[in-house]
């Protein structure tokens, strides 16, 4: 209710002949005006705050009640013109729509938010349309992409790579599309994701596994190619014949249950830890073991068995993404 009654009045000033003549004290003077009626002072504070953070040196909203007038209004701002096709092009941005996408943020992350974003803006534009005003269909998407885009720059900024942001996106995209946890887009869970990966792929093992994971592509994709089939079927244990493959299949089972259940309890540096032991079998796999047999029965099911690799792996992120 708190809420409700400073979204109500947050925009109120624009209307004052003060705001009207002092266009930077819009907010300020709606607190002042909101404190003179009686208003609860984290009422008037949310009036005051709900443009914040006006760009990179503004200071984040703290306080509840601020920081969910602030972020539905930023949600409304972004549905809005983006239902209306009217998104930022180039240089030009003349409604604020990438401060308003870095806001909500900063919103999120520095208050440490589990908000579903996709959810958010579908809200908004389910709000929009019972008004009567049309708002184009798939905005959710489109502004899910520029959130993202958005957080690619403002984590560039701060040295974080963004070919890691783009494997981690690209991964939750797919488990969204399979239904795989009935998820949503969630910042400060792909945040983590991001760090985890990031402190993977700095390590030995993660390196050499980033290796081991392009050569067993690169062995797949041409096979494939050639054999005009794909190879991203279920391995068959019983033509496991090198003690390296066999140990390989062994590791890449376990592995791949540790991950499942590493992510499903949001614990990524656990999963990160699971792919790690899989450096070992597979520098031994591609050590000792000719994937092009002579036999194509025994040929076709280790190039299964590298194609599985690949699976196991993009559980955590999409490697394939990963420069360097």
């Amino acid at each position: 209710e708190r809420v409700r009654s400073a979204a109500l009045l947050a925009k109120a000033d624009l209307t004052t002949g003060m705001v009207g003549e002092f266009p930077e004290l819009q907010g300020v003077m709606g607190r002042y005006y909101a404190l003179e009626e009686g208003e609860a002072p984290d009422i008037a504070d949310a009036v005051a705050r709900h443009y914040a953070p006006l760009g990179p040196g503004d200071s984040c909203p703290t306080a509840p009640v601020s920081v969910a007038v602030a972020l539905a209004d930023k949600i409304d701002t972004l549905v809005g013109f983006f239902g209306i096709d009217e998104k930022p092009t180039g240089s030009r941005d003349p409604y604020a729509l990438r401060r308003a996408a870095l806001g909500t943020i900063r919103l999120v992350r520095e208050n440490g938010l589990r908000l579903p974003l996709r959810a958010g803006f579908a809200e908004a534009a389910g709000l929009y349309r019972a008004g009567g005003i049309a708002i184009a269909d798939g905005v959710t998407d489109e502004l899910i992409d520029f959130v993202v885009d958005r957080l690619t720059v403002h984590l560039r900024d701060e040295g974080v790579r963004h070919d890691l942001i783009a494997a981690v996106f690209a991964r939750r995209r797919k488990e969204l599309a399979g239904g795989e946890d009935g998820g949503d887009i969630d910042l400060v869970q792909l945040l983590a994701r991001v760090a985890a990966l990031g402190a993977f792929v700095d390590s030995d093992d993660g390196a050499n596994l980033l290796t081991a994971y392009r050569r067993a592509g690169n062995i797949v994709r041409i096979e494939e190619k050639k054999d005009g089939r794909g190879y991203d079927i279920a391995v068959d244990p019983a033509r496991l014949a090198a003690t390296e493959e066999r140990a390989l299949y062994d590791s890449l089972q376990q592995a791949d249950a540790e991950c499942r259940a590493c992510i499903a309890a949001e614990d990524f540096a656990g999963a990160m830890t699971a792919l790690a032991a899989l450096r070992l079998p597979v520098d031994g796999f591609f050590e000792h073991v000719t994937v092009n047999a002579d036999d194509p029965a025994l040929r076709a099911n280790r190039l299964c068995l590298c194609a599985a690799i690949a699976a196991t792996m993009n559980r955590v992120a999409d490697f394939s993404r990963i420069e360097g």
